[in-house]
């Protein structure tokens, strides 16, 4: 077991080295003067060729992607001075040389090109509304989605049947971001004074008299849009996974016997119709972060899409590369985890592997 994890981790670290590789020489191949955006086009020629000097700018392209791969690692070589230790907030391990020491650090993702702060702390002060827009969206799909696709298989080639499945197919086939001005529009603009939804909103606001209180009105509509397409498929798998259950031999002596069809389905067939089902949902909590992007703008839902749009707006490209990198390593660590609790449930994958 323990080989089989190392392995995967081994997968998983040369997956994100690609990644690292083809975000830095892809934005540097994009249009733009970081030193300009960051100084000003009337700053001085000192303080550009310090900000120059600072990025690395000057350095042949190979060197600045070592310099880049230095300041990402936790554990990287730095000059020991009053500035790198301002700048890395680093930890000492040994010394190298006389002014080369090992250090480690949290990863260095660079500083914003439009507000100058440390783009770790941008991203991770709005990580967590996406987690939370995303895990709702992911319950929310997952308990209506089963619970549809229960519905549909026992009443096969009904009205009901084929009513769930039409619904789940025009979710499939709706863009999001089409879906989510349209819930917004309809639910939180003209049908607001019913729904008592907003058409904008966070889960945490600061009132000026009772201070920063919990607002869970504000997560409905932007979880219900993101959880559409998942939800839908979730139906269609949940429905197809339970015909093919249904249709076993133990189920059909489960009937014979005089069982209920309520226990029949519960009991008997709702636990092995569940296993294709566990696999899409534990992909989709990723992919809902990844694709929150256009639902978080159109909500104005402060969370990590919603700053990467902006940046990308403002060509600010240290948030954009940032937030590149951290979706990438959401989506290895979950896949990874995956991977691991299926050779937990089922010793013939790391047989195999």
């Amino acid at each position: 077991m323990i080989r089989f994890i190392l392995k995967r981790l081994a997968y998983g670290f040369l997956v994100l080295i690609g990644v690292i590789i083809v975000i830095f020489f892809l934005f540097h191949a994009l249009p733009g003067d970081p030193v300009s955006m960051m100084a000003g086009q009337r700053t001085d020629i000192a303080t550009r060729e310090s900000i120059a000097r600072e990025l690395g700018l000057k350095e042949p392209l190979h060197i600045q992607f070592l310099l880049y791969i230095n300041d990402l690692s936790p554990l990287s070589i730095h000059n020991d001075n009053a500035s790198n230790r301002e700048k890395y907030g680093y930890r000492k391990l040994f010394r190298l040389k006389k002014d080369k020491v090992m250090v480690i650090k949290r990863p260095y993702l660079r500083r914003s090109f439009q507000s100058n702060r440390r783009v770790d702390e941008i991203l991770m002060g709005n990580l967590l509304n996406t987690f939370w827009l995303a895990l709702a969206a992911m319950i929310l799909a997952t308990i209506i989605g089963i619970f549809s696709g229960i519905i549909a298989a026992i009443n096969q080639n009904t009205w009901l049947d084929h009513l769930i499945i039409s619904v789940s197919v025009l979710g499939i086939s709706i863009p999001t971001f089409l879906s989510a001005i349209l819930f917004a529009i309809i639910f939180g603009y003209y049908l607001s004074d019913y729904t008592g939804l907003n058409l904008t909103g966070q889960l945490w606001e600061t009132d000026p008299i009772y201070g920063r209180q919990l607002h869970l009105e504000n997560i409905i509509l932007p979880a219900i849009t993101l959880g559409i397409r998942p939800l839908s498929i979730i139906v269609q798998l949940t429905r197809s996974s339970m015909l093919d259950v249904l249709s076993k031999d133990y189920i059909r002596t489960a009937k014979a016997k005089g069982l209920s069809r309520f226990l029949t389905v519960y009991k008997h067939a709702l636990k092995n119709a569940l296993n294709p089902v566990i696999t899409a949902v534990s992909g989709w909590l990723a992919s809902l972060m990844a694709g929150a992007f256009f639902v978080e703008y159109i909500f104005d839902w402060k969370g990590l899409g919603f700053v990467t749009i902006k940046a990308v707006q403002s060509l600010d490209f240290p948030v954009v590369m940032g937030s590149t990198l951290i979706v990438a390593l959401i989506f290895i660590l979950i896949n990874i985890f995956v991977d691991i609790l299926y050779a937990v449930v089922d010793p013939r994958i790391r047989l195999t592997d």
